[in-house]
């Protein structure tokens, strides 16, 4: 058997687990699995077995697939009075922003589901083994890195909520505050669940002790979910939005998500300019792009795509009329407008993983005896765009979340991925510019300086040139310079095979401590 692979991911832990097994005999999809149970304890504050996610599969010997696990809104409405939901505020440092916490936040979880039935399907070793990895972690323990200790600081007000919260994630040194940067973080409850899971199978999550507990607690502390949500989620297979370009073929995460949708709106808006020509980082080429994701915006919000229906408003976004009018407002523009997490594995015979997960920020809700905090989706302003309580009864949530694998023509394989809410379409957009326009190496693809525009506002990474920028204001007047790299702007982990297995990159993104490792 041949041994190799790439992995990315956002923690050394995680990526760790996924490099021993694939070095174990485990395909990518193997090791992918088991580093999504070890970003639970490695990434407390970005992954949940109470959250869910996309997985983008590409076989080396088959046709891609989207595993779609992400959460599902509930079945039916609790009075709005009778709801525990309530507001924090997140101190991002430089910005400020509100969510809602509390039982009547937790959408039906499809993380449990999802680690069963993508293993069930692409998996090859035991599911014993994949979260075996997770569980040594839980109760050793794992230190606190500084960005997870910034993370959790961010969100603090959900973990510091109750005194559950507390005793799983409260400093074992300081009294009444949040576990710090170098603090080791055990979690023997949720090392229990996930053996125990292993054995019984999903079920226990969905029909068994655990649904028994979340549904007894959803009735009585003002929670919307039933023993029919947990019972009838189901992991739905899509297939993947694809996208052709000159030299290379996207497969991203189709709607009903947004992200995968709007990186090819963005790109089709590109498809007859020459940007490599315009020269990275240039003044010119940095108002087009701004220009692209401006009016992606603005066909997100003309199409419908932020309606309670974006599958089918897909396909007014890239209706040909439509798509002739945002062309031409880019080329004829004078050159002078949640918590994610997300791995990537590539192994040796070619097999691609692209796996995103998120729990929202966490609703603060601990499941007793499971150890682990369920998610706050219904609380999160950004995939509710109608407002909250006015959710569709059983619809699988829409996210940004928009993990891709790219074939290029001579046969290199990448797999991408991003976190960072209504930022993870630009990151992703802009590493992938970056590769196949500006063949830049993968970690330089990565690294490289970002732009975000949004509600008519513009933020730029430094890195830039000054000229450069200086036009850039002129264009777009309300722009904010960052001082430094930053998670606001995503966190692309990016893994790659050269065609034939001949060799192996990997590159985590800097902004959130990401970790490249190649075996």
């Amino acid at each position: 058997m041949t041994i190799g692979g790439a992995i990315a991911a956002g923690h050394d832990e995680t990526a760790s687990v996924a490099a021993d097994v694939l070095a174990d005999g485990g395909n990518a999809f193997d090791a992918a699995l088991a580093a999504m149970c070890a970003a639970c304890i490695a990434e407390p504050a970005l992954a949940s077995p109470g959250g869910g996610g996309f997985l983008l599969a590409l076989p080396a010997d088959g046709p891609p697939v989207v595993y779609d696990f992400f959460p599902q809104t509930p079945r039916r409405f609790r009075s709005e009075d009778d709801c525990d939901f309530f507001p924090i505020v997140a101190d991002f440092g430089v910005v400020q922003q509100e969510f809602h916490i509390g039982m009547g936040s937790i959408a039906t979880p499809g993380f449990v589901r999802g680690l069963f039935d993508a293993h069930a399907d692409l998996g090859r070793m035991p599911m014993r083994r994949l979260v075996e990895p997770a569980t040594a972690l839980a109760r050793a323990g794992t230190r606190i890195s500084p960005m997870q200790a910034f993370v959790l600081g961010v969100i603090g007000p959900i973990f510091k909520s109750n005194a559950a919260s507390m005793a799983v994630f409260g400093s074992r040194d300081r009294p009444d505050e949040l576990i710090g940067d170098d603090e080791v973080l055990r979690m023997p409850e949720m090392a229990d669940a996930l053996e125990v899971m292993a054995i019984e199978g999903a079920d226990l999550f969905y029909r068994g002790e655990i649904a028994s507990i979340i549904v007894d607690h959803c009735a009585t502390h003002g929670g919307h979910l039933a023993a029919d949500d947990l019972r009838h989620y189901t992991v739905e297979r899509r297939h993947p939005l694809t996208v052709d370009l000159p030299s290379a073929r996207l497969h991203v995460n189709p709607p009903p998500s947004l992200g995968g949708i709007l990186i090819a709106f963005a790109l089709e808006m590109l498809r007859e300019i020459d940007v490599a020509g315009l020269g990275f980082g240039t003044d010119a080429y940095l108002k087009r792009l701004a220009r692209v994701m401006e009016v992606t915006n603005h066909a997100r919000a003309e199409s419908g795509l932020q309606d309670e229906e974006p599958a089918g408003a897909a396909h007014a976004l890239f209706d040909p009329a439509l798509i002739a009018a945002y062309r031409a407002a880019v080329q004829d523009h004078p050159t002078v407008t949640r918590g994610t997490t997300h791995i990537s594995v590539i192994d040796a015979t070619g097999n691609a993983a692209a796996l995103s997960l998120s729990n929202g920020e966490g609703s603060g809700y601990i499941v007793p005896g499971a150890g682990f905090m369920l998610n706050n989706m219904l609380g999160e302003e950004d995939i509710n765009p109608c407002g909250f309580h006015r959710w569709p009864a059983d619809t699988r949530m829409s996210s940004m979340m928009a993990p891709m694998v790219v074939t290029e023509a001579y046969g290199t394989v990448a797999a991408l991925g991003s976190g960072g809410s209504n930022r993870i379409r630009t990151a992703i957009l802009q590493v992938v510019l970056n590769l196949l326009m500006f063949r830049a190496p993968l970690a330089e693809a990565v690294a490289r300086p970002r732009i975000h525009f949004e509600n008519r506002h513009l933020d730029v990474e430094p890195g830039f040139d000054d000229a450069a920028i200086d036009a850039l204001a002129e264009a777009f007047p309300d722009i904010k310079r960052w001082d430094a790299l930053n998670m606001f702007f995503g966190g692309v982990h990016a893994a790659r095979r050269a065609p034939g297995g001949n060799g192996f990159d990997a590159a985590g993104d800097p902004r959130r401590d990401g970790v490249g490792r190649v075996i």
